[in-house]
């Protein structure tokens, strides 16, 4: 969405991160019971994000459930994706948008995203972003342009009903995924931002982030 982006990207302090000797660089720690340094951005209602324990994994987990609204949570931190170009994150999702064209304004609701932002231009105007999302009609590993802008690209890494209600665990080699949506080599992103999205079409959605980390492999 153009007002995702644009909200992103409002001044705001960015320090760098470099990866520790396991080349390991958190970004949401969740499971600690922590939310530092993750702001929140209201677009249309609000999603309510809090940490609860998750019985399955015995761990806190964030919860984000929407109601026809949607917020988002982000963390501004200088990635080098020379060093940790692998984005990890684990996600559950307990229900889904049928009949939505998410191709469409009305229907880029999403019940779990995790996206990233390169920052570019004067006043940021030429920045872009790359989506994580589960789809509810798009099948997995498609790619699409967001209807609302040009400089946000969506890549559906699960979608339906197929492990819903089940935590799935992924790991993505995001400077590649950049280089394959967006046609070149980037070597760092700026943002870190998840969100639960029902504003669009005015529905529900219910879902739970895992810890959030950038690694070397």
């Amino acid at each position: 969405m153009t007002r995702i982006l644009a909200a992103l990207l409002l001044p705001c302090l960015a320090s760098p991160i470099s990866a520790d000797a396991r080349q390991v660089v958190p970004v949401g720690r969740f499971s600690e019971g922590s939310l530092d340094d993750w702001s929140t951005r209201s677009f249309s209602g609000e999603t309510r994000y809090r940490l609860v324990q998750d019985p399955e994994r015995n761990i806190e987990v964030l919860e984000a459930s929407a109601s026809g609204g949607a917020s988002g949570r982000f963390t501004e931190v200088e990635i080098d994706l020379e060093e940790t170009p692998f984005l990890n994150w684990s996600w559950k999702v307990t229900r889904i948008f049928p009949g939505l064209d998410e191709l469409q304004k009305n229907g880029d609701d999403f019940p779990a995203r995790i996206y990233v932002v390169v920052k570019r231009g004067f006043l940021d105007l030429t920045s872009i972003s790359l989506n994580y999302v589960w789809a509810s009609s798009h099948a997995a590993a498609s790619v699409w342009t967001s209807p609302y802008t040009d400089q946000v690209r969506l890549m559906a890494v699960d979608s339906g009903t197929e492990e819903l209600g089940e935590w799935v665990v992924h790991k993505r080699d995001l400077r590649a995924d950049l280089r394959r949506v967006f046609g070149e080599d980037i070597d760092r992103i700026d943002t870190v931002a998840l969100m639960t999205d029902a504003d669009d079409h005015g529905g529900e959605a219910r879902s739970f982030y895992g810890d959030i980390w950038f690694s070397a492999n």
